[in-house]
């Protein structure tokens, strides 16, 4: 479902994250006219608070603020977050084994470069909380667009960050926001979740606590990738208006267990290839995403729920031989495919496995 007034052709983006985000530029009473002109957004829509912008544009904004200001906090902070620190709070973060060690190091890392919020991660046995509390208060006004957009925006980061290093979107079962709910609301049902409250004492997003065990699935070259077009690249990752993902997972599960190509998926769409590609590029995902992600769902099916052996799954899936298919999900999930078919069916999980519990209970999508 999509927030109403949102058409769900094309990625958009509320004004209200907009003039949010110009917010701390605005209350400086620095001119950001030029800023809007080289994102394609003129100076006028910002008048209609019910308008939506391109998320491309949005993201494009994002980064010349940072640029202009010299501040990756947008001039929300008591100090400047420093113009570099995204990139190294990645690099901190990626050597990591689970997501719950990546948080950890995020949550220290902002420490230093973001004193003004202290981040931490409150694990349960069922669910975890992520929580982010005001060491400082940001503005004397709890509603102040100032304060709303700066907690929007740390939730953000870390939510779309968390998403990368384990190569899958990851559900908030709920998020508690310190502050009234404000215009532009609906779109944390595309951002965050549909399960979002208001009036908090701080924020606190709750998720399944077998996430936190999920693996770091990223590398140096991966990393190299996304950092292309970053910090503002964030926003435009992870949100479920990712229309054409949707799209041409339906071509490729429809085409299964058949191969289908770009040209392919183009021409079922009536559309070129170049377009399927370049909206596939900016809902950060690919065609050769899409079918991995599909193949390891289907595998994760068929070894918990069929009797096919592994070599009948492999071949099914595509796969030249066991072997390729043994190292595909064994990168997936931590195990072999026997030991995962085992453990699954016995309903057991070796303490301190992260791979194996992640791969039993993570939240499965592209």
């Amino acid at each position: 479902m999509f927030p109403h007034g949102l058409q769900p052709h094309r990625a958009t983006v509320a004004m209200g994250f907009v003039t949010g985000m110009l917010s701390g530029v605005a209350a400086r009473t620095i001119d950001f006219g030029h800023l809007l002109a080289q994102a394609g957004i003129a100076s006028e829509e910002l008048d209609d608070r019910g308008g939506r912008v391109p998320i491309r544009s949005y993201a494009d904004l994002y980064n010349v603020a940072v640029q202009e200001l010299g501040d990756e906090g947008f001039g929300l902070f008591s100090h400047p977050v420093p113009v570099g620190s995204f990139e190294f709070l990645c690099r901190s973060v990626l050597s990591s084994q689970s997501l719950a060690e990546a948080l950890d190091r995020a949550s220290r890392f902002l420490r230093l470069v973001l004193p003004d919020l202290a981040v931490s991660i409150l694990p349960g046995q069922g669910t975890s909380q992520l929580q982010v509390v005001e060491a400082r208060p940001l503005q004397s006004d709890r509603d102040d667009p100032r304060r709303v957009f700066a907690l929007e925006w740390i939730l953000r980061w870390l939510h779309g960050l968390a998403c990368w290093l384990v190569n899958r979107e990851l559900a908030l079962n709920c998020v508690s926001f310190p502050y009234a709910e404000p215009p532009h609301a609906a779109d944390y049902a595309l951002i965050y979740t549909a399960r979002s409250t208001f009036g908090s004492p701080h924020l606190a997003a709750t998720l399944n606590s077998n996430l936190l065990e999920l693996p770091v699935r990223r590398d140096d070259d991966a990393l190299a990738a996304f950092l292309d077009g970053a910090p503002g690249k964030i926003v435009t990752l992870y949100r479920r208006d990712r229309e054409m993902v949707h799209r041409v997972r339906d071509v490729v599960a429809k085409s299964f267990p058949a191969s289908v190509w770009l040209d392919d998926v183009a021409r079922r769409l009536n559309l070129s290839s170049r377009t399927v590609e370049r909206r596939l590029h900016e809902e950060g995902s690919s065609l050769r995403a899409i079918k991995d992600a599909l193949r390891r769902d289907i595998a994760l099916s068929r070894l918990e729920k069929s009797d096919q052996s592994v070599a009948q799954v492999a071949a099914n899936l595509g796969y030249a031989d066991a072997s390729a298919f043994f190292r595909a999900f064994t990168a997936w999930t931590g195990l072999s495919p026997t030991a995962y078919r085992a453990r699954t069916r016995s309903g057991g999980v070796r303490q301190g496995d992260p791979r194996a519990a992640g791969a039993l209970h993570a939240f499965r999508t592209t």
